[in-house]
């Protein structure tokens, strides 16, 4: 923990995404500054680019503060204008959400979430389903246990002897 204040040009950052479409430079703030209760992320997203697949969380709430850029919000069906400024909600369980860069400069937010210990995720576009339980200090990571996939229905004693 470097103390209890880091400017969000000091947070250390990491490439993350696929290359293609998902691109982004991301780092936790939360570890940084001694937080365990409250995730906080900062995000740099190229023009053209995407941070994460569309999703939501069946037991997160997240809330994104945009500091510089333009982008798109796309929330469920609908796909709203984003500027330096705003505040977007993506609580739990709610639509599903992607934030997009369609300007032509990197688009910086901050991401905020509770820090529960489990969560469910939903990606609409893919089908998959991705679970995690014994998640620590916001960092899924640290679970206990991970899963993603699509899920086959099954009954309750299906393959139990």
């Amino acid at each position: 923990m470097s103390g209890p204040i880091i400017n969000i040009d000091e947070v250390p950052l990491r490439e993350q995404g696929d290359g293609a479409n998902f691109v982004a430079k991301w780092g936790r703030v939360g570890p940084e500054i001694g937080m365990t209760g409250l995730g906080c992320a900062v995000h740099i997203v190229p023009p053209g680019k995407k941070a994460f697949p569309f999703h939501r969380h069946h037991v997160i709430d997240e809330i994104f503060f945009i500091v510089s850029g333009t982008g798109e919000y796309r929330y469920g069906e609908r796909r709203l204008p984003l500027r330096a400024g705003d505040i977007v909600a993506a609580p739990a369980g709610g639509e599903a959400h992607q934030i997009i860069n369609t300007g032509k400069e990197n688009l910086r937010y901050l991401g905020f979430s509770t820090a529960v210990g489990a969560d469910i995720v939903e990606y609409p576009d893919s089908g998959k389903v991705a679970m995690a339980a014994g998640i620590k200090n916001a960092d899924f990571r640290t679970a206990t246990y991970k899963a993603m996939g699509r899920v086959a229905p099954a009954g309750y004693f299906d393959g139990e002897s």
